[in-house]
C-alpha cells in the first residue's frame, strides 16, 4: 500500500498568505487522501413510498349512525367507511379512496337531513305551546 505524505501547510516563502478555502481543501486531502479511482461516483436512488392518507371517516359515519340515522343513511355511511378501512389495510388505495369518497358524500346528506329535520322537531312544539298558551 503506497501512503503519501503530503504538506498541510504552503511554503514559508511564498509571498501571498494562504486563503481559508485553500487551506481547507489541503487539509481535505491530507485527511481524506487522494482520490484512487478516476471514475465519477456512483449514486443510488432508493424510491421509498410514503403511506398515503386516505380518511375513511368512520368516526362521522359512527356519529350519524347514532344520532342522525336519518333513512339510514348513518349506517350505510358507516358500512362503506369499515370497508374503505378494510381495502386500506389490504394495500388497495384507489378502492379505499372510492368507498371514502362515497361514505363521505352519504354522511354529508345524514348530517344535513339529521340537522333538517332537527330543527322542525325544536321549532313545531314551541309554536304549538305558544299557541295554547
Amino acid at each position: 500500500m503506497n501512503h503519501t505524505v503530503q504538506t498541510v501547510f504552503p511554503p514559508v516563502n511564498s509571498g501571498q498568505p494562504p486563503s481559508y478555502e485553500m487551506l481547507k481543501e489541503e487539509h481535505e486531502v491530507a485527511v481524506l487522501g487522494a482520490p484512487h479511482n478516476p471514475a465519477p461516483p456512483m449514486s443510488t436512488v432508493i424510491h421509498i413510498r410514503s403511506e398515503t392518507s386516505v380518511p375513511d371517516h368512520v368516526v362521522w359515519s359512527l356519529f350519524n349512525t347514532l344520532f342522525m340515522n336519518t333513512c339510514c343513511l348513518g349506517f350505510i355511511a358507516f358500512a362503506y367507511s369499515v370497508k374503505s378501512r378494510d381495502r386500506k389495510m389490504v394495500g388497495d388505495l384507489t378502492g379505499a379512496q372510492a368507498y371514502a369518497s362515497t361514505a363521505k358524500c352519504l354522511n354529508v346528506w345524514a348530517l344535513i337531513l339529521g340537522i333538517l329535520m332537527t330543527i322542525p322537531l325544536i321549532v313545531i312544539p314551541v309554536l304549538i305551546y305558544q299557541a295554547h298558551r
